[in-house]
């Protein structure tokens, strides 16, 4: 039986006093869409340290994806961020959802100092400039929730080379916006769009790679 092809691509739920998070809004409008050959599986993450890590933990063993993205809100960014590094420390300036407030914690303890994104980002900030969108690469995922997750996504696939992974932050929307006196955002279609577009370029690496590596044999 031919093993399914999967993206998968998660989101957070609210935090902060927020009504919504954009990050789920935008990545389960892909839940099922198709993008070569590969079906998007859309999962909603808990803004909670632990919580959030192991339910991907889960979901990675449930869906055996070929590609991970990781998909979170920074509120004050104007760009689609995508994410270079992950570090081992979990710092909160706000607490999490469950009331978690951590502080220069490791996240894996005796873990690496950092692990960078598999995610070919120069590619992929390529392709959404070229498609009009902003996009930028960034240096810091924080140490907030959104570090925890990146970086204990890049923990669990570091013995699956085959499998990229990394994590993408995105701006408000713009009905967030209004309430943080008139912070960047943007429009809800555009990140879908973007989503799709990074998701499109990191799937047609992985091809070219595996062409090129049957090449030499």
């Amino acid at each position: 039986m031919t093993k399914p092809l999967r993206v998968l691509l998660t989101g957070f739920d609210p935090f902060g006093g927020e009504s919504l998070n954009p990050s789920w809004e935008a990545v389960r409008r892909l839940h099922g869409h198709i993008l070569r050959g590969h079906t998007v599986v859309a999962a909603q993450l808990p803004t909670c340290f632990g919580k959030s890590r192991a339910r991907l933990q889960t979901l990675l063993k449930r869906q055996a994806p070929q590609l991970v993205v990781c998909v979170g809100q920074a509120g004050g960014r104007s760009r689609i961020s995508l994410e270079r590094v992950a570090i081992n420390v979990d710092d909160a300036r706000i607490p999490d959802n469950d009331g978690r407030q951590p502080v220069d914690r490791p996240i894996v303890r005796g873990g690496p100092a950092a692990y960078f994104s598999t995610l070919p980002i120069k590619a992929q900030l390529q392709a959404l400039q070229q498609a009009g969108i902003p996009a930028e690469i960034s240096q810091t995922a924080g140490t907030f929730v959104c570090n925890h997750v990146f970086y204990g996504l890049m923990h669990a696939l570091r013995d699956s080379p085959q499998v990229r992974g990394g994590f993408v932050h995105i701006p408000f929307l713009p009905q967030q916006a209004v309430a943080h006196a008139g912070a960047p955002s943007l429009a809800l279609e555009t990140i879908v769009t973007g989503l799709a577009t990074l998701i499109d370029r990191a799937l047609a690496r992985r091809r070219d790679m595996k062409v090129q590596a049957g090449a030499t044999h």
